[in-house]
């Protein structure tokens, strides 16, 4: 979970540690319009089949950033929806970054 808490930062996210009741530790980024929470997997084989996208400012500065982080973003590529380039957190969803 740090790795990814790590990774969603890079992306301009805050998290603050969470817990309700007597459910598992967590983090969740929280605004009025958007929450994303990251959970510890339920158990070691568990595939989780999300993916995501998240629209930046700047892709090749953050591009980059991942890249020096170690994150390995795949290449920036012109599509008819606009300048993106794909990569995987280190859960292993798919996460599509395009130029805002």
């Amino acid at each position: 979970m740090e790795r990814s808490r790590s990774f969603y930062e890079r992306l301009g996210l805050t998290f603050a540690s969470h817990t309700h009741g007597k459910g598992p530790a967590h983090y969740a980024h929280e605004t009025p319009s958007f929450v994303l929470e990251l959970y510890p997997a339920p158990s070691p084989d568990y595939a989780d089949r999300t993916a995501l996208g998240f629209a930046v400012d700047d892709l090749p500065a953050l591009h980059a950033q991942l890249a020096i982080a170690g994150f390995s973003p795949g290449a920036i590529a012109r599509n008819p929806w606009g300048t993106t380039f794909v990569i995987r957190d280190p859960d292993g969803r798919r996460v599509e970054l395009k130029q805002r």
